[in-house]
């Protein structure tokens, strides 16, 4: 057998087909693609094919890697690779993301066929788009060109072959190993372009260039970077001459709208509400914004209630009557241009009686309406200027006391928020949960609207996590964020069955754990440290937290168990559940798992209950007396830990 068949025999065996593969969450394929979105788009440009021009590459290659997520839970292929950096080589959410980028640049290259439909690939990107402009890299010099036409000659399984021994620095045997996980034979009609290119790079492709570079080198080049980019216009007669045809296009459809449309100007007095369909009085008196009621200023210190119903009538816009019944009346009936949003479990249709009124007022650049029915808090928002744009949100928050309805988002723009507060609040202020330090005071205005702040409810990175910090006019400090919702969650810390208020530095390494919560109609989030543990190299202590979000509509929260080391910025997370009652009032326990790396290289199985665990045992046979555990184990096992409680009653992991 000569040695290129020994070879090709050695990575059929070794393929991902018959060798264990790990299973990626959407957050973990998420982290893999944001943490390393240039080389990924830079892979997806280099095996891109030629043909389709620097600009549709550079658009192409952006498309491929946003569009390269799973929906769901998915399997990445087992590449080892451990001389690269940790966090790309071994990490299965980035196996995953370039086996899918890879996959979809091979398909951009296929011919298209008369009898069968074009894969997305092989279509131009609906997104990202640039109008009027023509996007390519910065040009290199002869040595980038001369590897850029060497690149165009190959064909894309052995361009990718090229590229990934070069750029990845994989081995011929690795490479392989990937192409056969995105579908290439390896051993068929590409065989030898694969061999061929693999061979190119490790002899004359390999050499350096007239300056010392070296094709690895050359392919981290600002020429093969498709996110610094150089800008041109493009052809701008024909451009011209379109933007007269879409002028004229343009003047025909409003001549048609004013002649089809109904005569005045503005917003109708229904705004932007869809017509009614039948008559009905109860329904009619909700829509009546003279029947809006309105609690009196002073009624939140006399009332033996504390919530949303003592909140006084608030804003600059109380007395605009075209204002309210249009609210009133898209509330009701939300036509087609309204964009309607609420909270999981939340209703979203007509008041059923008349609504109390709580703000109404300009903010930024809308005009915003604020109810409460009892059961919901809805906001209603429309442009300043033009009838189009209205957006209608609710939120439920039945069963409020003081310390859920301390605040109400009335407006977002630019990555920013703004709240008005309950009258009983005192001052509002900002606090980094990452950061260490006094908290910056928010000032409002009259009304008791916030100055905007940073909110982490959109945020890609989680380099900082603001909290709305509230306290009241007795005294009481209590920590709120934003999770993409009308109502701010409340965070909280301890034991779940004796809840506190939060401290920042309760949330200090966890924060991040409260992307997991965004737009699931969280009321409360409770941090609780149930376990500390001292780790067997003698490095110190680790902290097993777990994080409980309860929602408005009751039933089982989201549950995550995290594994804080000692010196670590953020934990872990080592378990997480959704629905059921571990980790909250009605079952204050928990057990979770971890493997740990050693400093020293070894690997551990450490596991930890809350304090009624008397004892953790492993399926291989270990087993420890109290509520923490530490065994030798193997990278990538998975042994089943169960504890035991006092009474002998049996604790499976948090799963």
């Amino acid at each position: 057998m000569s040695s290129s068949q020994s070879t090709k025999a050695a990575a059929k065996a070794a393929a991902p087909h018959g060798s264990a593969a790990t299973v990626v969450d959407v957050e973990q394929a998420e982290a893999a693609l944001v943490e390393h979105y240039p080389r990924l788009v830079r892979l997806a440009y280099l095996v891109l094919p030629p043909g389709l021009g620097r600009n549709r590459r550079v658009l192409s290659a952006h498309a491929l890697v946003q569009r390269a997520l799973p929906r769901g839970r998915a399997t990445a292929p087992a590449v080892p690779d451990q001389r690269r950096p940790a966090g790309r080589g071994t990490d299965p959410g980035y196996a995953y993301v370039r086996c899918q980028v890879l996959r979809a640049a091979l398909d951009a290259g296929l011919p298209l066929r008369r009898a069968a439909w074009p894969k997305r690939a092989q279509l131009p990107p609906v997104l990202p788009q640039v109008w009027g402009l023509r996007l390519f890299p910065r040009s290199g010099g002869a040595d980038e060109l001369a590897l850029d036409q060497r690149l165009a000659a190959l064909s894309g399984p052995a361009r990718a072959a090229f590229v990934l021994r070069g750029l990845e620095r994989l081995t011929d045997d690795e490479v392989r190993r990937v192409l056969d996980a995105v579908g290439v034979d390896i051993e068929g009609e590409e065989a030898d372009g694969i061999d061929a290119a693999l061979d190119a790079f490790g002899t004359g492709a390999a050499e350096a260039a007239a300056d010392g570079r070296t094709a690895a080198v050359l392919l981290e080049s600002p020429e093969f970077d498709p996110c610094s980019l150089q800008a041109r216009p493009t052809d701008l007669m024909r451009r011209r001459q379109h933007l007269k045809a879409a002028g004229v296009a343009a003047v025909a459809a409003l001549v048609c709208g004013a002649l089809l449309g109904m005569p005045g100007d503005g917003w109708s007095p229904d705004g932007a509400a869809a017509p009614p369909y039948a008559k009905n009085p109860a329904a009619e008196a909700a829509l009546d914004p003279g029947k809006l009621t309105k609690a009196a200023p002073v009624a939140w210190k006399q009332s033996a209630r504390t919530d949303f119903s003592v909140w006084p009538a608030r804003g600059e816009l109380l007395d605009d009557q075209a204002l309210l019944r249009r609210a009133l009346a898209v509330w009701a009936r939300p036509g087609k241009s309204v964009r309607v949003s609420a909270t999981p479990g939340t209703p979203s249709g007509a008041p059923p009686g008349p609504a109390q009124l709580l703000f109404a007022g300009p903010v930024d650049g809308a005009r915003v309406v604020v109810l409460y029915d009892g059961l919901r808090v809805v906001r209603y928002a429309e442009p300043r200027e033009g009838t189009g744009g209205a957006a209608l949100d609710f939120a439920r928050v039945d069963g409020a006391d003081a310390a859920d309805s301390g605040a109400v988002v009335v407006g977002r723009a630019d990555g920013n928020v703004r709240y008005l507060t309950a009258p009983w609040v005192r001052n509002a202020s900002v606090r980094d949960l990452l950061k260490s330090g006094d908290a910056t005071a928010l000032r409002r205005t009259a009304d008791g609207v916030t100055d905007p702040f940073s909110s982490p409810a959109l945020a890609q990175e989680c380099r900082s996590w603001n909290a709305l910090q509230l306290r009241d006019h007795d005294g009481a400090a209590r920590l709120t964020t934003d999770l993409g919702e009308l109502t701010p969650a409340r965070l909280t810390a301890g034991r779940p069955d004796a809840p506190r208020d939060a401290a920042p530095k309760d949330w200090s390494r966890t924060a991040c754990s409260l992307a997991a919560a965004r737009s699931h109609g969280v009321r409360v989030v409770n941090s609780w440290a149930y376990a500390r543990q001292a780790l067997p190299d003698g490095s110190g202590s680790a902290e097993w937290v777990c994080t409980r979000a309860e929602t408005w509509r009751g039933g089982g929260g989201r549950v995550l168990a995290q594994f804080v080391a000692p010196g670590a910025r953020a934990g872990a997370v080592a378990a997480k559940a959704e629905g059921g009652a571990v980790c909250g009032v009605r079952e204050a326990r928990v057990l979770a798992g971890v493997l740990w790396k050693a400093r020293a290289g070894g690997w551990y199985l450490l596991a930890a209950g809350s304090k009624d665990v008397s004892s953790i045992s492993v399926s291989g046979g270990e087993r420890a007396s109290g509520n923490t555990l530490a065994v030798r184990s193997e990278q990538g096992s998975r042994p089943e830990v169960t504890g035991r409680l006092a009474d002998g009653t049996k604790l499976r992991t948090l799963r």
